[in-house]
């Protein structure tokens, strides 16, 4: 196949990527340990002939069972799916859990989606995968399973490269101190999410400094400061320096407030997506609105010289597409 495919189901599935290869689980950040099993996953499938897929679920599972949405999500479905086509893939299938899903048992999951809907030729799951009603699905189980029904089953870590423990619990907390570029190195590329342009308080605007607004999810935790970003926006790449946090006015669930260097367009209602470059400070709280414009125009230089250093962490991070 040449042509990358998303898909939310099974019915629509290409009769091209029947009897793929495909790789199950959250894949939460996409992050370098998530990058070896999809390595993995390609020379399986190239050396079968076969298509390379990923399986995943949104919203995140443990979303679903906690009282109401907590989880600092590195990766929604759009970002994902940029992601596994820039990592070389033939398609993803996002599928749709909720508490009902969750109840399918074991059996029904392979039978029914594995093997009737997907033909799998082979599957690649992490360690600690587990699927179906009561979490009875195990890596030994789905071994048997495919042993029965003709289908190889590999089972992967996918944390640990070498000495360091990679995980996306251990980028969440990197976002959340501000750490940037550890961050990046984990994932190994520059952290992007998206978002619909949204009407703020026009305060930056009477203060020199328009920004582009986008609404946070639920469980968005990086930590409140300003940033050299990176945009893309109405098919132009943009540099920029972005505010997290709203310390001298209502802070309640803020938006990302980024300034686009150069660019005075209007573009409420357009989809952004903003790549961090570097933590410039944290949040600070000025005696006025001077100080506040003199910080402001501190940070747009500290942003500009940061844009101007950076470089791609490597061949995925050009192809994301947010260094030209």
């Amino acid at each position: 196949m040449s042509d990358f495919v998303r898909l939310s189901g099974f019915a629509e599935l290409p009769a091209a990527l029947k009897g793929a290869y495909v790789a199950i689980g959250n894949f939460d950040g996409m992050h370098r340990g998530h990058q070896r099993v999809i390595a993995a996953l390609r020379e399986r499938a190239r050396a079968a002939g076969v298509p390379a897929l990923i399986l995943t679920f949104e919203p995140h599972p443990r979303d679903v069972f906690a009282p109401s949405p907590f989880m600092f999500r590195l990766t929604l479905g759009d970002a994902k799916a940029a992601l596994a086509e820039a990592l070389g893939l033939d398609g993803i299938i996002v599928l749709p859990f909720d508490t009902a899903f969750s109840q399918t048992e074991a059996e029904l999951f392979v039978a029914d989606f594995l093997v009737g809907a997907l033909g799998v030729k082979g599957v690649i799951i992490g360690s600690d995968f587990h699927f179906g009603r009561q979490r009875r699905g195990t890596p030994s189980f789905l071994r048997e399973k495919g042993a029965e029904l003709g289908f190889a089953v590999d089972t992967l870590d996918l944390v640990d490269e070498g000495d360091e423990v990679i995980s996306s619990s251990r980028i969440r907390a990197a976002l959340s101190e501000g750490a940037v570029a550890a961050a990046n190195r984990l994932l190994g590329y520059h952290w992007f999410f998206e978002g619909c342009v949204v009407k703020g308080d026009q305060r930056g605007r009477e203060l020199g400094y328009p920004t582009a607004n986008t609404m946070t999810q639920t469980g968005f935790q990086l930590a409140q400061g300003v940033y050299a970003v990176r945009a893309k926006v109405g098919g132009k790449l943009l540099d920029g320096v972005a505010a997290y946090g709203k310390p001298m006015f209502d802070n309640q669930r803020p938006p990302f407030e980024t300034h686009l260097f150069d660019f005075d367009a209007d573009i409420y209602g357009q989809t952004i997506s903003v790549a961090l470059i570097g933590h410039i400070r944290g949040q600070e709280v000025f005696k006025g609105l001077d100080d506040l414009i003199a910080a402001m125009d501190r940070d747009s230089r500290k942003a500009r010289a940061m844009i101007a250093d950076a470089r791609p962490i490597g061949v995925l991070d050009e192809k994301l597409g947010f260094f030209g």
